[in-house]
């Protein structure tokens, strides 16, 4: 067993394609797979189930697989370990943020880092949590922007920031005057929110469980397609303060705070417990608390 097998095993299972995977690898697609072929015949078992169409892996493939994500973040963790009289904070960073946090987060988060660590460009990867926690637990990122609650064995945790969530109605509305309004109140209108996958739309139902009973909720692929739908007159919806502020409403619409009890979100940093690069978490995490927002109420690192 060695090294180059176990990366090609990891890569098959990422692209679930041999040829893909032999792109990433910088290997033709039959020294690859003879390479699988051979470490299969060395443990005596299938790793990969092949057909025409789809390249999956075996229940006990998928055991082999995970162990060996985990052999070669060790491997990469000794040699994170012998960079450390370097500099932990030079290379690129890889990370992940959900959909409702990444356009509003970032604008003011990289300058910021590019301040405090001009060496480490960010590497994005905007997606939905689910598919995040995959490509944290695979190690295709090395960190994601999430919200709370985010209970992944492996996984260590960070709380960033809490983050209100507004009412926006169009212009034209009843309620386009009004100081504030009760999560109560929802249930009577018809709601837009994104697609079930996010997170942002389960939360948002958790804090106005009338929504899900009687209320009309309509989808959108964007918190920006929902924005101008509103505009459009059809239905309201609820942001993140950060999505409803100033530069991003315009004359047709009007942005309205909850009254008491205000749903709110919790924002948090996740990163493997194997990672190395400690002090590049340490960094992304502090310049995110130095953002300087009326939306984003900042929790100090414990």
């Amino acid at each position: 067993m060695t090294l180059s097998e176990l990366r090609f095993v990891v890569a098959v299972a990422k692209e679930r394609n041999f040829r893909r995977a032999s792109e990433k690898c910088y290997v033709s697609q039959p020294a690859l797979s003879l390479a699988i072929k051979k470490l299969e015949d060395d443990l005596g078992v299938m790793i990969f189930e092949r057909s025409r169409t789809d390249i999956s892996p075996t229940p006990i493939g998928a055991k082999i697989i995970e162990q060996a994500i985990k052999a070669l973040e060790e491997i990469n963790h000794i040699r994170e370990i012998a960079k450390q009289g370097n500099n932990q904070l030079s290379g690129v960073f890889r990370l992940g943020l959900i959909y409702s946090v990444g356009p509003y987060l970032l604008p003011e988060l990289i300058p910021i880092l590019r301040h405090s660590a001009s060496d480490m460009p960010l590497e994005i990867e905007e997606n939905l949590t689910a598919q995040l926690e995959i490509q944290l637990k695979n190690g295709v990122i090395d960190a994601a922007v999430i919200a709370l609650p985010f209970d992944v064995p492996g996984i260590n945790t960070m709380p960033l920031y809490d983050e209100n969530y507004v009412v926006m109605v169009p212009v034209g509305h009843a309620w386009a005057d009004r100081a504030s309004i009760s999560a109560e109140e929802l249930a009577d209108e018809n709601v837009l929110l994104l697609n079930s996958g996010h997170c942002y739309s389960h939360q948002v139902l958790q804090a106005c469980p009338d929504l899900s009973r009687k209320g009309q909720v309509l989808q959108g692929n964007s918190l920006e397609t929902i924005r101008n739908m509103v505009a459009s007159n059809l239905g309201v919806t609820v942001l993140p303060c950060s999505a409803a502020s100033e530069r991003y409403v315009n004359p047709l619409v009007r942005v309205i705070p909850f009254s008491e009890p205000v749903p709110v979100r919790r924002v948090a940093l996740a990163w493997r417990k194997s990672y190395a690069r400690e002090l590049a978490i340490s960094c992304v995490a502090d310049s995110i608390r130095q953002i300087e927002s009326e939306c984003l109420q900042m929790i100090d690192a414990a």
